[in-house]
């Protein structure tokens, strides 16, 4: 596409488009640097242990950042469902601020990797891909990617997520992390430990919600392109 064609499709954005298309430059940018740094890391023979040191800030900032994308269903700035965006959002904050930023058995475990590895090449396409789409450029290679490297990544991120909480539960249940014991002024008791395993034991009736939402949009907007390319 011409300079002068990408110049007439964000002259008609509107101020929320606008908006939407720096978040999304911003969030490809940042998982980019995100998938650049553990590749480094590894590939210099950078060790487990201190992996977390070295992204640390950058999953804090830019995965707890798509919090917003909660707001954004909610206000109506983009067509997703609040409960579908709610569900993704918050299984990945729920590991950043209630394991990896909480225990160093998370921060050590060999599901970290997997998260980062298929956090960030997924979110690279997915965010690549919304900020394409608001300025009608999105490559057919693109839409193929962002509807099926989920068939992999999905899993394998999952995977992930669930042995970091695992590594995460020794910790927890030794300094009796986010417990609150009885007696106390507020008549209340909330056990973290036990709560974690419940969750996690959640991802069994989630993950095939999740996963089957994601096969009917692959098979909704694949089927757009073979249509598009048919027509062509």
């Amino acid at each position: 596409m011409s300079k002068k064609a990408m110049k007439s499709n964000t002259s008609g954005l509107s101020i929320g488009k606008i908006y939407l298309l720096v978040y999304n430059a911003a969030q490809t940018l940042g998982w980019s640097y995100m998938l650049w740094q553990s590749l480094v890391h590894f590939l210099n023979r950078g060790t487990l242990d201190a992996f977390w040191s070295e992204i640390k800030w950058t999953v804090i900032i830019f995965q707890n950042a798509a919090v917003l994308e909660i707001l954004h269903a909610a206000v109506g700035l983009v067509p997703s469902s609040v409960f579908v965006v709610l569900m993704q959002v918050y299984s990945r904050v729920f590991l950043v601020c209630g394991a990896l930023l909480a225990t160093q058995g998370a921060t050590t475990s060999p599901g970290l990797p997997l998260c980062i590895l298929a956090w960030s090449i997924t979110e690279i396409i997915r965010y690549a891909y919304y900020a394409l789409n608001l300025v009608d450029i999105v490559p057919s290679s693109l839409t193929f990617l962002r509807y099926s490297t989920f068939l992999v990544m999905y899993p394998l991120g999952i995977t992930g997520e669930l042995l970091c909480m695992y590594h995460s539960l020794d910790e927890i249940f030794e300094k009796k992390l986010f417990t609150v014991s009885m007696p106390n002024a507020w008549n209340f008791a909330f056990n973290y430990y036990y709560f974690l395993i419940f969750y996690m034991f959640l991802y069994i009736p989630l993950f095939p919600v999740l996963f089957g939402h994601m096969l009917s949009q692959r098979r909704k907007m694949l089927g757009k392109e073979q249509k598009k390319s048919k027509s062509n």
